[in-house]
């Protein structure tokens, strides 16, 4: 009969991974300023962006865009929520979606 304690302690360790990335891309609260659907940027007055090791809060940024279709679906003014990774680009917003 074969061993499952490897596999068991697989799974452990890929659900750990899972719930440590998925805490890194932790949506951040903002409010957009100013859009450029020209540059495909967005200015945001952010929150704490943890997986990108800023801390402060009321930062204002400007941001790429992964996808310039995001910029459609907001306005000056409107609350987001947002998800940004550092990409050889600069720092991107990877997911948006209006705030609550």
């Amino acid at each position: 009969m074969k061993n499952k304690l490897p596999a068991a302690v697989f799974a452990v360790v890929l659900a750990t991974i899972s719930t440590a990335a998925f805490a890194q891309n932790a949506m951040v609260n903002g409010e957009v300023k100013k859009i450029d659907e020209t540059a495909g940027k967005i200015t945001l007055k952010h929150g704490p962006i943890k997986n990108l090791d800023m801390d402060e809060d009321g930062m204002t940024m400007v941001f790429r865009v992964q996808d310039p279709g995001m910029l459609k679906q907001v306005k000056v003014g409107d609350k987001v929520q947002f998800e940004a990774e550092r990409a050889t680009a600069g720092i991107t917003i990877t997911k948006m979606q209006k705030g609550k």
